[in-house]
């Protein structure tokens, strides 16, 4: 089946190039490397891509400011920093909190930036709902970036470089803060992560072993009322129970709602094997840690997510060591190679 599809798209390339050449409008395939394609699987994008259409040049543009530290106060700190794509975008182990200029430490672990064309709410609280505000938090944070959006831009509007970049992505004769944030969104919204091994089974292109079907099942049962759909997170908010009182209020610190104290975004677990460590405050650095979490670790709170207890007692997920270890082995099928070792997204500066 998949010989007759390759040789049917390779007839499919042939045919194209031929009426090309005969008059109709040829086709480029390095643009095909530019556009955003929802995999079939997949919900569709949140993302307002009517506003913002990638481009070969707004992509290549918004890769440049990604890695130029440019954006920080001392030209010491760039996205990548933090965002590492050997690490699904993630930020490095040896940094369980992100670290910005000057060395400062901050309050929680860098998650991963892949599928954002499809989320509804951004960093560990929801506290920014379009992805184009975004790296604002990154560039205007004390021990981040520590810069302003404007004297970026100012930045920017100076360099000899970045004036004519914006023309070619955006056709404008000056840089301005919304041109800023639309090149870095079309960089990221191609970071999606959608060729697993678990993909390639669920789209009848692979397999999994006994163990891994196994593991999914159980994750089926005992992890998907959160990790849910095939972005393995339902975008819910939930305390689940790491700590009994609060230095990060987390949504709490958004809505100013105390029943919103100490929840925070359900993450993906899509390439949660090379992410580590996790949770909002780096508290395990093994997959192993969190399941013991989940099996006896859990503490009682007020805001204690309702599907961790029973009559109004901690209950956390029942495990066995075997099922941990089956878990464990479904969740690395959701490692996705091509999106950590694609070309595309490397500095290539």
């Amino acid at each position: 089946m998949i010989n007759v599809l390759k040789k049917y798209l390779a007839f499919s390339w042939v045919l194209l190039s031929f009426l090309g050449s005969c008059g109709g409008e040829s086709i480029d395939p390095e643009e095909d490397i530019y556009a955003f394609e929802k995999p079939a699987h997949f919900p569709e994008p949140t993302y307002t891509f009517e506003n913002n259409p990638v481009t070969r040049e707004g992509f290549e543009l918004g890769r440049r400011l990604f890695f130029d530290p440019i954006l920080s106060r001392d030209k010491s700190v760039s996205c990548n920093n933090c965002h590492q794509q050997s690490r699904a975008f993630a930020d490095m182990p040896l940094h369980p909190v992100s670290i910005g200029i000057d060395n400062q430490a901050g309050f929680r672990n860098a998650p991963m930036l892949a599928n954002l064309a499809f989320m509804k709410a951004f960093f560990w609280d929801g506290g920014v709902s379009h992805l184009d505000f975004v790296p604002i938090n990154a560039i205007e944070s004390e021990v981040e970036m520590d810069e302003s959006l404007a004297n970026v831009v100012s930045k920017l509007n100076q360099d000899e470089r970045y004036p004519e970049l914006f023309k070619e992505a955006f056709g404008v004769d000056k840089i301005t803060s919304p041109y800023l944030l639309h090149a870095l969104s079309q960089f990221t919204l191609l970071m999606v992560s959608a060729n697993s091994k678990y993909d390639q089974y669920i789209l009848g292109q692979g397999t999994l072993s006994g163990e891994e079907l196994e593991g999914m099942q159980l994750f089926d049962q005992k992890c998907a009322t959160c990790h849910s759909g095939e972005l393995f997170t339902d975008f819910s908010y939930r305390n689940n129970g790491l700590s009994s009182t609060f230095t990060d209020l987390g949504r709490g610190a958004i809505t100013e709602d105390e029943a919103d104290y100490g929840k925070f975004r359900v993450p993906s677990l899509r390439n949660a094997e090379i992410t580590a460590p996790y949770m909002h405050n780096a508290r395990f650095s093994t997959l192993e840690q969190v399941m013991d979490h989940y099996d006896q670790g859990m503490v009682s709170s007020p805001t204690l997510d309702p599907v961790f207890k029973e009559n109004d007692q901690v209950k956390g997920i029942s495990l066995t060591e075997a099922e941990k270890a089956k878990l464990i082995s479904f969740i690395k099928t959701l490692t996705d190679r091509d999106l950590i070792s694609d070309p595309k997204f490397q500095n290539n500066d």
